[in-house]
């Protein structure tokens, strides 16, 4: 970080009070106990897990909605995902430097600066969203064609395709804001925004899929529309949070805009990493999605089902993967490694302990949650089986996702990135290609290869961090 502009644009936060405000008064301190580094991981993580566990009940309420249509409509839906994750992936990589940076910002006490950053990242991610939401659009058809839709899944893929871009640009700027907020260390707001949002799309999702009401009947289209029109309100909800004066982290257009281009090459130096790490994913996990696509309709389904239930798993990971990247980012800001390396150890142990209890269910439950999307016996009996598999590496899981967290907050983005080319490319698709392709395994060995996937990359993250060469990584 800059030293120039930390002591040009600082703007003093040495109070108790100032601290508080910005949720950080564990920094005045020069030691923690481990209660008082695991009640500040609480308090920040809580928030974060809720909101991640409450987008992964609503993506399985969504699904369960749509699964009613048939199996048609759930891979139209499934292929639709991946190509849509991998248009949002250079959007992550921006947030992931946005959130670093500004919490790196915060913990230095140099408020004015977090505010531009976040200025900046907002009118990027504007512009981005409205031209790639544009070009996704036009592409829908051969893009579905190539993620090896049957005509069926066509049927309904192309038009769910389409009103889901259209609304790329809502997203990406309620993503983009609440990076930033949680950069701050706001954990709560962005979490009522999802909260909202969610609860719009569910409501939404049956009046349109099912034609409730004096609305009409519309589908897998209607569940297109309910998404979009969930979106345009996070949206808006989302920038009252830091357009709104007296907010943690202010947004304002007075006296014009211009690019500066030292906080870009900041969000940069950091989002590049991700944007790449992000990138590589994505093509693997289109890759991989069509390698189990080619086993028909009906096994991508369960397929499908299967990954929508197992993002139950990604919950308890992601959100306290979340408060690593703040906690940190600002720790490392206040110059406190040893301080950043308590945090990210204890926010790994309360995740890879909450995760022990989602194995259990996935390992024990998963048919039962199956029957939930449909009573087609075939695609139930193999996501059951799917589910197992993924239950056996859950703590490996929890504990990757949470230490690439704090990697990211330290702004050392390569080493996420090192660890999916390995995971991904070279276990996930090189495996399932010999077990499906060679061995004939089908939708076993598809899952074996991904559950060989989280264990490799997970072993990756916890030999750089235990490195400790993060703690010396600028940003």
């Amino acid at each position: 970080m800059s030293e120039e502009i930390g002591k040009k644009e600082a703007v003093s936060a040495d109070s108790p009070a100032e601290h508080e405000k910005y949720d950080q008064s564990f920094l005045l301190k020069d030691e923690l106990t481990a209660a008082e580094a695991n009640k500040v991981v609480l308090k920040l993580a809580g928030p974060a897990v809720a909101e991640q566990l409450l987008m992964a009940l609503v993506g399985m309420i969504d699904m369960i909605q749509v699964s009613r249509i048939g199996p048609a409509a759930i891979t139209a839906v499934g292929l639709t995902n991946q190509p849509m994750m991998f248009a949002m992936a250079i959007f992550m990589a921006i947030n992931v430097g946005t959130t670093a940076v500004v919490a790196r910002f915060i913990g230095a006490h140099d408020i004015k600066s977090a505010n531009e950053t976040a200025r900046q990242s907002l009118i990027i991610v504007t512009l981005l969203g409205l031209l790639v939401g544009a070009v996704m659009f036009l592409i829908a058809k051969p893009v579905l064609l190539f993620m090896g839709a049957e005509a069926d899944a066509m049927f309904y893929g192309v038009k769910y395709f389409q009103i889901v871009s259209v609304s790329m640009v809502f997203n990406t700027i309620q993503m983009c804001v609440n990076s930033m907020v949680r950069g701050a260390g706001d954990t709560k707001a962005p979490m009522i925004n999802n909260t909202a949002v969610n609860l719009i799309n569910v409501v939404f999702n049956f009046l349109l899929i099912n034609g409730i009401w004096f609305f009409p009947r519309m589908g897998v289209t209607g569940a297109a529309v309910a998404t979009a029109f969930s979106r345009l309100v996070g949206c808006i909800m989302a920038l009252s949070l830091v357009l709104l004066p007296g907010k943690r982290i202010t947004v304002s257009f007075k006296g014009g805009y211009h690019f500066n281009w030292d906080l870009i090459k900041r969000v940069a130096k950091v989002g590049m990493p991700a944007a790449a790490e992000q990138f590589v994913m994505r093509i693997g996990m289109i890759l991989f999605t069509r390698t189990v696509s080619g086993l028909g309709t009906v096994v991508y389904a369960a397929h499908q089902v299967a990954i929508n239930i197992n993002s139950l798993s990604f919950t308890t990971g992601q959100g306290f993967g979340m408060s690593a990247t703040s906690l940190v980012g600002r720790c490392l800001g206040a110059k406190k490694p040893d301080m950043a390396e308590k945090f990210a150890k204890a926010t790994s142990n309360m995740s890879m302990f909450v995760s022990l209890g989602v194995a259990a269910l996935l390992f024990f439950a998963g048919d039962k949650v199956a029957l939930l999307y449909t009573d087609d016996a075939s695609v139930i009996a193999s996501s059951a089986i799917a589910l197992k598999i993924i239950a056996l590496v859950q703590p490996l899981q929890s504990i990757q996702f949470v230490l690439a967290g704090a990697l990211r907050g330290a702004g050392d983005t390569k080493w996420p990135l090192y660890s999916t080319i390995i995971g991904v490319w070279f276990f996930r698709l090189g495996l399932a290609l010999v077990l499906v392709q060679y061995l004939h395994m089908g939708l076993i060995g598809a899952w074996i290869a991904m559950a060989v996937d989280q264990a490799v990359r997970s072993l990756v993250i916890q030999y750089r961090f235990r490195s400790n060469k993060w703690k010396h990584v600028r940003v």
